[in-house]
C-alpha cells in the first residue's frame, strides 16, 4: 500500500515548492500525536531524507513518509479542495476509524494496525 496525491493536491504542493527561496526536493507527510481525535496529519517541505523514510513518487512529487507514520497512513490519498467552506488538504485514510471536524485530526482502530494489509489480489 502506498500514499497517493491527487492531481489537484500535487499541483498545489508543486506550486508552493516553487515559491520557496530554495525549492525543496521532498514533501514530508506524516502524523503527530494531538488534535481532537488523537493524531494530526502533517505536511512539510524538506531536503533531508533519512534511513527511516519511505519514498513515493506520485503525480510528479517526491513524497517522504517515515516508517512510524506509515503504520497509521498506509493507503491514504491526499486530496485538495478549493471549496469555500472546506478549502485545504483532505485525507482519505482507510485506517482512520473516525475524524474530527477540523479534517486533520483522526483516530485509528489499534486492532486494524496490528493486522497485516490484505494483498490486492485477495481484495
Amino acid at each position: 500500500m502506498s500514499i497517493h496525491l491527487t492531481e489537484k493536491s500535487a499541483a498545489v504542493l508543486r506550486d508552493a515548492m516553487e515559491q520557496e527561496p530554495q525549492p525543496p526536493e521532498f514533501v514530508r507527510f506524516g502524523i503527530k500525536a494531538g488534535g481532537c481525535s488523537g493524531f494530526t496529519y502533517t505536511i512539510d517541505f524538506t531536503n533531508q531524507q533519512t534511513r527511516h523514510d519511505l519514498v513515493y513518487h506520485t503525480q510528479g512529487v517526491n513524497l517522504l513518509v517515515d516508517k512510524k507514520s506509515y503504520l497509521y497512513v498506509r493507503g491514504t490519498t491526499i486530496c485538495y479542495s478549493h471549496d469555500l467552506n472546506n478549502k485545504g488538504f483532505l485525507f482519505s485514510n482507510p485506517l482512520a476509524k473516525g475524524a474530527c471536524g477540523c479534517r486533520t485530526s483522526f483516530v485509528v482502530d489499534l486492532e486494524t494496525l496490528t493486522q497485516p494489509p490484505t494483498p490486492t489480489w485477495m481484495a
